[in-house]
């Protein structure tokens, strides 16, 4: 279900059509959600200010050499959340996500508290049958319930390891539970989950390990808290010692590089009030990964 209120949409284009007139490659989803946020709230204005800030960056990426626009981006009314709790927003998401996945697009989901990715990761495995999640955060998220919720975003990665595999990048706070469970997972060896903390990647990103451990078909969930707070302040649960602008660019290049990438997030941006930064940096990641994801077509 889609409110009716919206925003300009990403990169502030008018159609979201390819210049050759084909359907759009890549649909945007913006969910302003935030129920279950523990310490700062305002991820619900997360998707209204990289949706604002897209329309303002210059379209072509030096990096890549080409406007990922090309691609085509199509943005969706905002959905409308729901009172009812997480678990039936994920619910919803997963709805909205199937209904794009169907059409024949790429999800980009804009959150909004990371809880929201369950929906988005159910829908992508319903439609593939075979995949694995990169997940880039600041938090190891495998709580089994968290304030009497097993759908808080305390428990967003726990969630998502009993759909699919699932691979940890940046990890720098987490509790005793957590590293227990992290333990019995590690032990297990079954490759159901796999973290690389953040404290262990002083000397850079294991690009290559971390791309060997996902499955073909991938999910990119991107909580920006992954980022040093230095480059990203404007998050509800922010952690020092997190990783670099680069490092991040750097790891998503190559897992669209020998991956293939079939849906993405970027949740939990908190607006700063009077502070736009951070809110042009979010929407910079998130054409960043559509360019990625569109370079393979190039």
């Amino acid at each position: 279900m889609s409110s009716s209120f919206t925003v300009a949409s990403f990169g502030g284009l008018p159609e979201g059509l390819r210049p050759d007139g084909g359907a759009a490659r890549f649909t945007v989803l913006p969910v302003p959600y935030d129920l279950t946020v523990s310490y700062v709230s305002g991820a619900r204005g997360g998707p209204r200010a990289i949706l604002e800030a897209s329309a303002h960056m210059e379209l072509y990426d030096e990096e890549l050499r080409f406007e990922p626009i090309e691609a085509g981006i199509r943005t969706l009314p905002f959905l409308e959340p729901t009172a009812a709790g997480p678990e039936a927003m994920a619910g919803r998401v997963e709805e909205a996500v199937s209904e794009i996945v169907e059409g024949g697009s790429i999800p980009v989901v804009l959150g909004g508290e990371h809880s929201i990715t369950v929906g988005l990761v159910r829908a992508l495995f319903k439609a593939h049958g075979s995949l694995s999640v990169l997940q880039l955060d600041a938090h190891a998220d495998m709580r089994d319930r968290f304030e009497e919720s097993p759908y808080s975003h305390a428990c967003v990665a726990r969630r998502i390891s009993e759909i699919c595999p699932i691979v940890q990048v940046g990890v720098r706070s987490l509790s005793a539970e957590e590293a227990a469970f992290l333990d019995e997972r590690a032990a297990a060896g079954d490759g159901s989950v796999r973290t690389f903390y953040a404290a262990g990647m002083r000397g850079g990103v294991p690009v290559d390990e971390i791309v060997s451990a996902l499955s073909e078909k991938v999910c990119v969930t991107v909580d920006l808290d992954c980022l040093d707070p230095s480059i990203m302040p404007a998050t509800g649960t922010p952690e020092p010692g997190g990783l670099g602008w680069h490092d991040v660019l750097g790891l998503l290049r190559a897992v669209a590089s020998h991956r293939k990438v079939v849906g993405m997030d970027v949740v939990e941006l908190s607006p700063l009030p009077g502070n736009v930064a951070p809110d042009f940096t979010a929407a910079r990641l998130v054409y960043k990964m559509m360019g990625y994801a569109a370079m393979t077509e190039k």
